[in-house]
């Protein structure tokens, strides 16, 4: 289908927007696009504050007038910058109708995040999921009050990359070296499909959408050079002689800002761009797997309360 940013999203007069990864491709994009339709106030969360700000003034620049922009400092890789960027958003704001977690990384060597997860699970997932759980009290306060509120999570088409048993305890704490960076990442863009599923099921009243962005241009390439620097030399022109082929940022957030304002995204599914349903995996489908990561996330999320 077709979506214009200027036709399509209507007024958000009054919404208070957050987005992660803000201050670089998808989520840059969906800030000024969102800005211009007059929302109260949008937070953009981002582990670097210059890039942030210097986003934050390009986008004032290109959009004169559009909502005021805020920064939070939130590092994904790290549960106390999470608890310190939910803190300093909840000291500043008392409602929330537009979660839109969208940062996110691709495809990069083996790593472990400071809790111990896998670079890519824990900053994809647990940190998503850990910001969600303590935004979500105001995202329910603010629905009570008969508001449309809505949780977006980037996923990926990689989520049928993932391996099967994606969920397993021994896998999940570990830096997961013995498999390939992009099942590695597909464990984690399955995780992101699992959970808003699981979150659409238990808070009827928000609504949860995964999307797809489609083949976008965005810095995730720098993931996969790392992870095959040894081949950089052939892959780093290679990677821009795609990047020609590849989807431009403002058409690569249409999916995910069509699923943040539009009436027909349903709660609990997964969309490919632009708004078509049913392409997900056979395991991003599963409700055994879908319970078992929410059980797994919750279990370590109260730890780490």
């Amino acid at each position: 289908m077709k979506f214009d940013f200027d036709k399509d999203i209507p007024d958000l007069s009054g919404k208070t927007i957050l987005v992660t990864g803000g201050n670089v491709g998808l989520g840059k994009e969906t800030i000024y696009q969102l800005a211009k339709h007059k929302p109260a106030h949008i937070y953009l969360a981002a582990r670097n504050a210059t890039s942030a700000q210097d986003a934050i003034k390009d986008i004032q620049q290109r959009a004169p007038g559009a909502a005021p922009i805020t920064f939070l400092e939130c590092d994904l890789t790290s549960f106390d910058s999470i608890k310190r960027a939910a803190a300093n958003f909840l000291s500043q704001a008392n409602e929330l109708h537009i979660l839109i977690n969208n940062a996110g990384i691709m495809a990069c060597p083996p790593s472990l995040t400071k809790e111990g997860y896998e670079i890519q699970f824990g900053t994809n997932h647990m940190g998503h999921a850990q910001l969600t759980k303590l935004l979500l009290p105001t995202l329910l306060q603010t629905a009570e009050k008969g508001a449309d509120v809505r949780i977006v999570s980037l996923s990926s088409m990689g989520e049928a990359f993932a391996a099967t048993d994606p969920y397993a305890d021994t896998r999940l704490k570990s830096d997961m070296a013995t498999l390939s960076t992009w099942t590695r990442y597909g464990i984690a863009k399955q995780a992101n499909v699992h959970h808003s599923r699981a979150l659409a099921q238990r808070y009827p009243s928000l609504r949860c959408v995964a999307v797809h962005p489609g083949a976008v241009n965005t810095e995730l390439t720098r993931g996969p050079l790392a992870s095959y620097s040894a081949f950089s030399l052939i892959m780093k022109p290679l990677s821009w002689l795609v990047s020609f082929a590849l989807t431009g940022v403002s058409e690569g957030a249409k999916n995910q800002i069509w699923a943040a304002v539009s009436p027909d995204a349903k709660s609990g599914h997964f969309y490919h761009p632009i708004a078509v349903d049913g392409k997900a995996s056979a395991q991003a489908k599963d409700e055994k797997l879908c319970e078992q990561l929410w059980a797994w996330t919750e279990k370590e999320l109260d730890a780490h309360a």
